[in-house]
């Protein structure tokens, strides 16, 4: 029997809660359904799992709808990176 340690506390996981995250999933953009990347808010992490957490309705890849809006991918899993940085446009004020 192989024994099964937990990891060290030291160790940083890769995504941690409130972390910004994009995930390659299922979701409506301007009234259809598109596999691509859509922003969230990772609610849960352990050593080995990632709950992200959506604004927007998301789907399984059965096509089924998840109520919560929360998905859960592995920590070293492809469809799941660091959300882009965007820069917030200045709003320039007309009356002077």
């Amino acid at each position: 029997m192989t024994e099964v340690r937990p990891q060290a506390r030291s160790e940083r996981h890769q995504f941690e809660v409130g972390d910004r995250v994009e995930v390659l999933c299922d979701h409506n953009r301007e009234d259809a359904r598109v596999r691509d990347w859509l922003d969230g808010i990772v609610v849960q992490a352990d050593y080995k799992m990632v709950a992200v957490q959506f604004v927007e309705d998301v789907y399984l890849t059965g096509g089924w709808m998840v109520p919560d809006r929360v998905l859960w991918c592995q920590q070293n899993s492809n469809v799941i990176r660091p959300a882009k940085k965007r820069r917030r446009k200045k709003s320039r004020s007309t009356a002077r």
